[in-house]
């Protein structure tokens, strides 16, 4: 390539100054960093609305859908941070004891109507006894046989962790491709520029 056709190269190809592709480069970086900070805020946001219905009682499976929803489609939105983190990172704590606390209720309300039943029953199957004594044995059976269990629970219906995307085409995303592209173009601009500009002064 004679110094004409690089002249003519540089015209045409290199008419944009590299430092400003690294501008854009920085510009949209800033933009992405921003992004990517306020997608943290927001997932941390609706992660309190979650925790916060799940406290009071209230509609916890539309802010779960809303969490995940967020969480799925936006970068940076990882709910778990650190070695000390809770894991998984959204645990339905009051949902799940107010659960464990009906079962119980739930038990020994059977269990008190059953050891009434035992007290009826035994009281005709042993009528004599020293205040009740001889029943005892009847009445330990009875509730033994017919009395509730409690059924457990499994804590794992109740536990939750949801995964960001590693790219998403969000404002973040597109701002962060756009700086990598910018800075490509930047150091590719540059480096050809040095190299016509170097073979023009030979």
């Amino acid at each position: 390539m004679n110094k004409t056709q690089l002249r003519n190269f540089r015209r045409k190809f290199l008419g944009i100054k590299p430092w400003y592709f690294l501008a854009v480069a920085v510009i949209s970086g800033l933009v992405a960093v921003t992004a990517l900070r306020q997608n943290n805020l927001r997932m941390i946001e609706l992660r309190a609305v979650v925790v916060k219905a799940d406290k009071v009682n209230g509609d916890v499976e539309t802010a779960l859908r809303n969490l995940r929803g967020f969480v799925y489609e936006h970068m940076n939105t990882n709910l778990s941070s650190g070695n000390n983190a809770i894991k998984p990172p959204i645990q339905l704590k009051y949902r799940y004891d107010r659960l464990v606390n009906a079962e119980k209720k739930r038990v020994a309300d059977i269990n008190a109507q059953v050891y009434s039943t035992a007290q009826a029953v035994c009281e005709q199957q042993v009528p004599q006894g020293l205040s009740g004594r001889g029943r005892v044995p009847c009445i330990q059976q009875y509730v033994s046989d017919h009395g509730a269990k409690e059924q457990p629970i499994p804590d794992g219906l109740y536990k939750f962790d949801f995964v960001s995307p590693t790219w998403s085409p969000d404002l973040a995303g597109v701002s962060l491709l756009i700086s990598l592209a910018a800075l490509f173009l930047f150091v590719a601009s540059f480096g050809l520029e040095r190299w016509v500009r170097t073979e023009l002064r030979e």
